[in-house]
């Protein structure tokens, strides 16, 4: 009876391994590589996967060929020279000798990366001027890398098994490239199709568009981990389960409970367990994967998770400084183009928006501190009852200014009054601005917006592209849209609004 049960047991092993060499042996790619991609232009082409230890993969692209030898961990990578943006298709094959992947319809351009929380994943479908829109939305050149995540849209519930199963890194995040067109562009954040359309219509190259942004996301849960823990300021984040950690914004780990606390088989760590709002998932299942593809820049819309709390207020500016020196660190360069948008104007009634002016005003300040940076605002555009502004075309091209004029060369103004000084002289305060010329009212009244306190309006006068206002007193500091919900006016001559600010007056 021994004999043949050890046969049969001989065969069950064999055919496991079989099995499973099998499964190592498969020629694969990251979810990245798909038909209709774009690859970054001007930068050494990476492509990589998995294949059974030690085979040979060839990759051939556009006629040129490389091969390589499959490592030990089943990994296999291939460069390929350096590029310039081409606007016809191109053709990748890749073979193992057994199997082969083809993709088509590839582009050589410039990929810049969305991310933030809901308004950059706000979908064009949902946009104020998508009926106009969609009649222009065929565009050959721009491509969306726009995948879903797990758990979109299910708050206040308990996860079922099928968001469950995709609460792992390497499944989080599960998507395709795509050409824009009147379909494909609804769910594409409006703020990134807009930004790459004004690029596109100003340079003749592909525009590549990836879109990672989860509604309701904290900035932490796109930083890295090790980023976290690596900085005195900020690793208490990542130095208990984060789901009881009062140094993550409360209203999220109340959700991130909501949604896990009574699920089964949630995947969990010694930081808590998975989920989109995890100080540094989001970067582990989305950035990180991304990191060996060249890019052209990063745009940023986030905020409103992080604005909740006088602490996590304080904290921002050097915490989006942190997340941008890690991608700059990651991506190997140093000079990586960051634009980021700030926070609109919303009234209280409906929303806890009360800590949106110093919210506003330390975005501002994250100007300061990161370099090849830059900030389009939006307060002028906000929903006075709605967190989600529906106007995403404005914010997506005053985003593009900065990119034209710092990526692409062209001679335009990129910023609305950004305040230089207040002086007090002669019974007046003297207000000066960069970006300030040709000062004017977006609805050409009465200066509206100053204070001195916070909350009681100030008469103001434009005079030779300065702010003059008759004062009495020393007063410590000068505010502009100091509200929630502001009503503040001021303009430069290519229409774009002031930033909110609190400034010492000199």
């Amino acid at each position: 009876m021994g004999r043949p049960m050890t046969k049969l047991l001989s065969w069950c092993i064999f055919g496991s391994l079989l099995g499973a060499h099998s499964l190592f042996s498969q020629l694969t790619l990251p979810d990245i590589f798909t038909d209709h991609m774009v690859l970054q232009r001007d930068q050494p082409i990476h492509l990589w996967g998995t294949a059974a230890p030690m085979d040979t993969v060839e990759v051939d692209f556009s006629g040129e060929t490389k091969r390589t030898v499959v490592n030990r961990d089943s990994t296999w990578s291939v460069y390929f020279t350096e590029r310039k943006a081409d606007l016809s298709p191109k053709f990748i094959r890749i073979s193992n000798g057994r199997d082969q992947i083809e993709l088509g319809n590839v582009l050589l351009g410039d990929v810049w990366l969305c991310i933030g929380q809901s308004n950059m994943e706000w979908p064009m479908q949902r946009e104020m001027h998508v009926k106009t829109e969609k009649n222009h939305a065929d565009m050959e050149n721009l491509r969306f890398y726009n995948p879903t995540y797990a758990g979109k849209n299910v708050y206040g519930r308990t996860y079922g098994d099928s968001i469950v199963e995709r609460l792992h890194a390497t499944k989080f995040y599960q998507g395709s490239w795509q050409v824009s067109n009147v379909n494909s562009v609804r769910s594409m954040s409006a703020v990134g199709y807009y930004f790459g359309k004004s690029l596109l219509e100003k340079e003749n190259v592909p525009i590549g568009l990836g879109n990672l942004a989860i509604g309701g996301a904290p900035l932490e849960t796109f930083v890295s981990r090790s980023a976290l823990e690596r900085d005195a300021r900020f690793s208490g984040k990542v130095k208990r389960v984060w789901t009881l950690n009062d140094q993550c914004p409360a209203w999220l780990r109340e959700r991130g409970l909501q949604n896990t606390a009574a699920a089964k088989y949630v995947p969990t760590d010694g930081l808590g367990p998975n989920h989109a709002f995890k100080p540094g998932f989001a970067h582990e299942a989305g950035i990180v994967p991304l990191m060996g593809l060249p890019i052209r820049g990063v745009i940023w819309y986030q905020g409103e998770s992080n604005a909740q709390e006088i602490e996590r207020v304080k904290e921002y500016g050097e915490l989006q400084q942190l997340l941008v020196d890690d991608y700059r660190r990651g991506w190997k360069m140093p000079q990586l183009p960051f634009y980021w948008v700030q926070l609109s104007s919303i009234d209280t009634l409906h929303y806890k928006g009360q800590l949106w002016p110093q919210f506003r005003d330390e975005q501002r300040r994250a100007m300061a501190l990161i370099a090849y940076g830059g900030m389009a605002v939006s307060s002028d555009i906000g929903a006075k009852n709605d967190v989600h502004p529906t106007n995403k075309k404005e914010v997506g091209e005053r985003l593009a200014r900065w990119a034209l004029r710092d990526v692409y060369g062209h001679k335009i103004e990129v910023s609305g009054p950004l305040v230089n000084k207040a002086v007090q002289r002669a019974g007046n305060l003297i207000v000066s601005f960069d970006h300030g010329r040709g000062l004017s009212t977006s609805d050409l009244k009465s200066v509206r917006g100053f204070t001195v306190d916070g909350k009681y309006r100030l008469e103001a006068n434009i005079k030779n592209d300065t702010i003059v206002i008759p004062i009495s007193g020393k007063p410590r500091f000068l505010y502009y849209g100091w509200k929630p919900w502001s009503e503040a006016n001021l303009i430069n001559s290519d229409g774009l609004p002031a930033s909110t600010f609190k400034i010492k007056v000199e």
